[in-house]
């Protein structure tokens, strides 16, 4: 772009020195490249259209990075990005590229590398308390908002920040009404009390000349805490914020810049925790954004700027899921699909509008959402939790307390298992396998293609327990023609014989295994590879293949410890068998952003080093 405003600020004490036109113009400038650069490479679109203002203000308010900006639901951190000097967002969520969340080794100004939500809170309680035990007078901003303020982790950091009342701690919630769509929940819908200079003078008068009137059958001090309480009901209603007795500023408008910094400046005055609450417009400047009543074109793919229409509309496995729900949900009333504020995002869109009383949206509340699927099976419905993998590991002691030990007939659709691409560390599903094949009673599909998507859902619906189905995300091809055949659970496919060498693949990791059989062969090496589309219960004939050939690998886009290879390790150990088996996964430390095939490639999981490292075990 053309040298501009946006091209000056290199870090936020650049900002704060601009005229009020100035800022207008600038906000135009980072609404027009967010379009602009996201359209190119996908990402968080509408959050960061609608936080330009008020990201503006806060570093005009506040000394970043001594005072510490922490942002809830780190997706919301592109503006951000760019008033403290990351203007290159042509790498943005790739290989080696920008981060899409703060990330510590990009900048001193990112104070967490946080992605899941409702987490803001209790960072910066203790940053606030740290500050207090040593003596520091810097502020914390905690921004909150994306539907954060639905997840109970932020209640109870609300409830400890209550209790503790820290001084120089700013809880600022960015209210846009949605999540990834509208926000659900009571609490969302807050009332509008304020910290109005001229309210705490009324309330303190009042105070002073309560306290000089002699009481009768109580002291003085209760009847004014009582006459304080009754004035401020008669001004305006209470809030949550109120009942906690957090100074609340009432709503702001969060695309005024003046507001929300005097809302600030009279925040800065008070030695307690105070709330602001500014009201934002999702998308605001991108009119696709602003009509889509679904999403708001929430997180995007690359996208036509006019239109804001993908560039690529290929069908992928979420939406093929989302189908096979549809077709089971039309066979079956006693199915019902529970999402955690993700209705569109994991493929239930198809479900919720044809059968609306069935989809239930928690907002971003993943530990209820497991046990209110259990709530549902105890009373004999068929509850699907649809969710991301790495969202589902938040609600483990639900699954396995509620959900397992009940032996409930609860089916997890797990979304972005294993490598899951320009999201990074935060949603990588390298974990699924492990902590759900510890669980009793639990049985995990893992399919390699969309017919096995389809058929496992089928097959679901016929077991009396709790299942794990996850899938990658990722192109599906075709949609398979329904009624799909259901599976038999604990039952692997041979693909092709071995003598040498068997591979037992998992998931997206049998295409690529495929593809180094095949280049062995051509060194004269027999690999067989088998399709271990059940991670749990394994199929008995696991022993009879590894005895018939020299070499035994496993291969999983999950981390080793606790994962599929460990599994067949524990089996084969017990025949005496064990020294047979590689074990091939993704590696001990968390992975970066970038394409799946880039980041499996970055790990010696492409079917070029699968052929090398199988060589390298025979050697």
């Amino acid at each position: 772009m053309n040298e501009g405003l946006l091209d000056r600020i290199n870090e936020p004490a650049d900002l704060k020195d601009l005229t009020p036109g100035q800022l207008e113009d600038l906000c135009g400038e980072i609404r027009t490249y967010l379009v602009d650069e996201i359209s190119n490479t996908g990402g968080h679109l509408s959050p960061n259209l609608g936080i330009v203002e008020l990201t503006l203000a806060i570093h005009r308010s506040f000394d970043s990075p001594r005072d510490r900006v922490i942002f809830d639901v780190g997706h919301q951190a592109y503006v951000h990005k760019l008033v403290t000097g990351r203007h290159d967002f042509s790498t943005l969520r790739t290989f080696g590229g920008l981060s899409g969340y703060p990330n510590r080794r990009e900048s001193e100004h990112d104070w967490v590398e946080n992605s899941h939500a409702s987490t803001a809170l209790s960072y910066a309680l203790g940053n606030a308390i740290a500050n207090a035990r040593l003596g520091n007078d810097h502020f914390t901003v905690a921004v909150i908002g994306d539907g954060a303020l639905t997840g109970g982790m932020a209640y109870e950091a609300l409830n400890h920040i209550a209790v503790l009342r820290p001084p120089r701690l700013v809880i600022v919630l960015n209210d846009n009404g949605r999540s990834y769509a509208p926000t659900v929940g009571g609490i969302a819908a807050l009332a509008h009390v304020r910290f109005d200079p001229r309210y705490e003078w009324a309330k303190r008068t009042l105070g002073k000349l309560l306290r000089s009137i002699p009481a009768v059958g109580e002291s003085a001090d209760e009847l004014a805490r009582r006459l304080k309480e009754g004035f401020k009901q008669l001004i305006e209603p209470g809030t949550v914020f109120d009942a906690m007795g957090l100074k609340y500023s009432g709503t702001i408008d969060g695309h005024d810049i003046a507001a929300i910094e005097e809302a600030f400046a009279h925040a800065r005055t008070f030695d307690e925790p105070t709330v602001v609450h500014v009201v934002t417009e999702k998308g605001r400047g991108y009119e696709p954004a602003v009509r889509d009543e679904v999403d708001k074109l929430h997180g995007v793919p690359s996208f036509d700027v006019p239109t804001g229409r993908p560039k690529n509309s290929e069908l992928k496995l979420t939406d093929v899921a989302g189908r096979a729900l549809v077709h089971a949900a039309r066979e079956r009333e006693d199915l019902i699909a529970i999402s955690a504020a993700m209705i569109s995002s994991t493929g239930l869109a198809e479900m919720a509008d044809e059968f609306p009383d069935r989809v239930i949206d928690t907002g971003i509340a993943e530990q209820h959402a497991v046990t209110l699927a259990a709530g549902l099976a105890m009373s004999g419905l068929r509850p699907v939790v649809a969710i991301y993998s790495s969202f589902l590991q938040r609600a483990f002691d639900q699954i396995t307390m509620d959900v397992a030990l009940h032996e409930l007939p609860v089916l997890f659709l797990l979304d972005r298992a294993g490598v899951t691409g320009p999201d990074g560390a935060s949603h990588h599903g390298a974990f699924d396998l492990s902590y759900l094949r510890m669980i009793p009673n639990m049985v995990i599909g893992a399919p390699s293609d969309a017919v096995e998507l389809c058929a496992m859902v089928e097959t679901a619906l016929g077991v009396d327990g709790p299942m794990a189905i996850r899938f990658p995300k990722g192109p599906a091809g075709s949609l398979p023609g329904f009624p799909v055949e259901p599976l038999e659970v604990g039952v692997w496919e041979e693909l092709r014989p071995g003598v040498d060498v068997m591979i037992f693949a998992v998931g997206r990791m049998v295409e690529p295994s495929m593809k180094a059989a095949l280049m062995l062969e051509q060194q004269g090496i027999s690999v067989g590879v088998v399709n271990a589309r059940w991670v749990k219960p394994m199929d008995r004939r696991l022993t009879e293949w590894a005895r018939a050939v020299s070499h035994v690998v496993t291969i999983e886009d999950n981390v080793l410890s606790g994962g599929f290879g460990e599994g067949v390790m524990e089996i084969l150990s017990s025949e005496g068998l064990a020294g047979k088996v590689h074990t091939i996964g993704l590696p001990d430390r968390f992975l970066p952003a970038g394409a799946a095939g880039e980041v499996l490639e970055s790990v010696a999981m492409d079917a070029d080093a699968l052929t090398r490292r199988i060589a390298a075990f025979l050697a």
